[in-house]
């Protein structure tokens, strides 16, 4: 069908984009320079091994140095075993098996580790990703294949639905006495109107329903409280889904808090023992049957060791013994495999709720369940083709999110130019308002910060709940403030893509320090309020970490500072947040800062004082941001940074 063909030929022109820019970046590059780069572990040490399916031997290993650096490497990722004394020709291919702090396993295409691997200088590449397009190509090839069937199927059914064909259903739910209301009571904390209706559409739909979460209306507790709820409806297995790990976390991490049994596929991105427990390899290491599977295993290693006595020069007998201890090996594999088999479907049978990274529900291990319900979370963030993964194996969606905040990654600009950094979130909204619910109370901000995104992106349809709607760092202060930098000569700095504004930067942390001195009047260091500092702009986030080390006031609270992108900080909240607009320049260029829901995103992360500061001069060029001006104006939260300087 055109629909799936579309989406096909865009994710090829991505997938093109992506190896390109990969390749651009390691075949020129330094193992210093991969690893700074987030893309390769060096040095590594070897900790321990064994021989898994289809003989293939996993291999742990952990990062010596550079531990705290931020890195790529991530369960399922393709990536190599390398030597740096000759790094192209010495290197084992494999995937990540596991990944968690300073330690992974790969399990490399080979039975035993080559001789290179004993000689030190070690490490572990990221390769690129095919495995993900493969994935994600094959769910819009099997998708199209469906369609064309016509009405044959009832697969079929949903994917008409969602491609705009035909209308989703819902039936009737009982008021007082049925599943709606039980889930108000006895499932778990009471949840506000919009959030309860939320819950009786999900539970209402037949083939799809849409939760439209703005920020801090409390997603993903109407998440938990409807995936409950489905399970009171029909016991059989729900699939919930998001595109990071972290994402998948969270939800994991609320779904056993709230006593359901959830099996997470994959490994966490957030290390911590709660949720490894959730994790297969931890399930399966307290299974009853694992005490056998050791023995096995501690068996076949010794057949292995023998084996590998037997050096190169030997003869047919010593030949013939070498074969049958290797083959004695294989053989009890083979039984630890079954054995393992028998493990993982016990688990995965006795599993409420399944979660995955959307590429991650067709991991080997779950990969041919079918489910009456998938949950996607954060399909504002989802690109389109990976979404059809897990959908090709539900009867009904949920999608949850927001698409007025950040769309997802799309590295080439013609694909996203031609649609697909357009979600099926979007779409499905657009197609079937119908089926969606607007959560309307928000529990972060106080009622000025949330009120300009209300207007612009929710038709003022939000509202502070009491709790937050007026709360302030201390009663006389403002939580609102745009201080305007026009006139000042704090202009960007541009070294090729890189932008940043070392003026305004220093200008911000003047403010701070002042908004620190007052506050200091209020709060000890120890509960002192927690601070974020954002820009859209990576240089300026490296020039603003630069700064914050040369603020000697400020560092007595420097534990209660975060300093990063407007994307690193979706899904999180601060007391106060400072937004380093960072663009200043006479031809009024504004660059990226035009994508309104990256800003949508930077203004809803403050509960209780939001600072923005900005040249007006260039940012009124366009209509949002000179009514956001307009708007602090008319609510006495506007400053040019001249008079600060006169206060100062």
């Amino acid at each position: 069908m055109d629909y799936f063909k579309k989406l096909l030929d865009l994710l090829r022109i991505e997938q093109e984009e992506d190896r390109q820019s990969y390749r651009r970046l390691t075949e020129t590059s330094s193992v210093v320079e991969r690893r700074a780069a987030g893309l390769a572990w060096y040095p590594i040490a070897i900790k321990d091994e064994e021989v898994g399916r289809g003989d293939y031997l996993t291999v742990e290993v952990e990062r010596t140095t550079h531990q705290d650096s931020d890195h790529q490497l991530r369960f399922g990722a393709a990536a190599a075993l390398f030597s740096n004394h000759d790094p192209h020709t010495d290197r084992v291919e494999g995937v990540i098996s596991y990944q968690s702090g300073n330690k992974l396993k790969i399990t490399l295409r080979t039975d035993e580790l080559p001789d290179w691997s004993r000689d030190g200088k070690l490490g572990i590449d990221l390769l690129f990703d095919d495995n993900s397009y493969n994935e994600m190509q094959n769910a819009l090839k099997q998708a199209s294949t469906l369609l064309e069937k016509g009405d044959k199927g009832e697969e079929n059914h949903l994917l008409k639905i969602l491609t705009g064909e035909k209308k989703p259903g819902f039936h009737l739910m009982p008021v007082d006495e049925g599943l709606a209301a039980r889930s108000k009571t006895s499932l778990g904390p009471p949840l506000n109107d919009s959030q309860q209706a939320a819950v009786n559409k999900i539970l209402s739909a037949n083939e799809l329903a849409i939760v439209h979460g703005p920020p801090g209306t409390g997603k993903t507790t109407t998440l938990v409280q409807a995936i409950k709820a489905l399970l009171k409806q029909d016991p059989g297995q729900i699939l919930v889904v998001a595109p990071s790990n972290t994402a998948v976390d969270l939800l994991s991490e609320k779904l056993s808090d709230g006593g359901l049994n959830v099996l997470r596929v994959g490994n966490p991105a957030r290390v911590s023992v709660r949720l490894m427990s959730l994790t297969l390899d931890s399930k399966i290491g307290e299974h009853g049957s694992m005490k056998e599977v050791r023995k096995l295993k501690k068996q076949a290693n010794e057949f292995r060791n023998m084996a590998h006595k037997y050096k190169r020069n030997f003869g047919k007998a010593e030949r013939d013994q070498r074969k049958a201890l290797f083959d004695e090996a294989r053989n009890i594999m083979k039984q630890v495999e079954q054995t393992e088999q028998y493990i993982t479907n016990d688990l995965i049978a006795r599993a409420q709720v399944i979660t995955a990274t959307l590429v991650g529900s067709n991991h080997y291990t779950v990969k041919h369940l079918k489910y009456g319900t998938v949950v996607i979370d954060e399909a504002g963030q989802a690109l389109e083709p990976a979404c059809w993964i897990p959908i090709l194996k539900a009867k009904k969606v949920i999608l949850a999110g927001d698409h007025n905040q950040l769309s997802p990654t799309v590295k080439s600009d013609e694909a996203a130019r031609k649609g697909l950094s357009t979600t099926l979130l979007e779409k499905c909204v657009a197609l079937h308002p119908e089926a969606v619910v607007l959560l309307e109370e928000q529990y972060r901000m106080h009622e000025m910060i949330m009120g300009y995104s209300s207007a612009q992106f929710y038709r003022n349809r939000l509202r502070a709940h009491a709790s937050v709607a007026r709360h302030l760092l201390f009663e006389a202060d403002s939580p609102l403030a745009f201080v305007d930098t026009a006139g000042c000569g704090f202009d960007e700095k541009t070294e090729g893509v890189r932008i940043s504004n070392p003026e305004e930067a220093a200008f911000l942390f003047k403010h701070l320090t002042r908004l620190f001195t007052e506050l200091s009047d209020h709060y000890a260091p120890d509960n002192f309020p927690t601070i974020a500092i954002i820009s859209p702009y990576k240089e300026q986030i490296t020039v603003l970490k630069e700064q914050l080390m040369h603020s000697p006031a400020l560092k007595v609270i420097g534990d209660k500072i975060s300093v990063n992108t407007i994307d690193s900080f979706q899904g999180q909240e601060r007391d106060i947040v400072y937004i380093s607009m960072t663009r200043s320049n006479q031809e009024t260029r504004i660059g990226f800062l035009s994508d309104i829901r990256r800003m949508n995103v930077a203004m809803t992360r403050a509960r209780k004082k939001l600072v923005v500061i900005g040249d007006s001069a260039t940012l009124s060029n366009l209509p949002f941001y000179a009514d956001f001006i307009s708007y602090a104006e008319k609510r006495k939260a506007y400053q040019s940074a001249w008079e600060f300087a006169d206060a100062g």
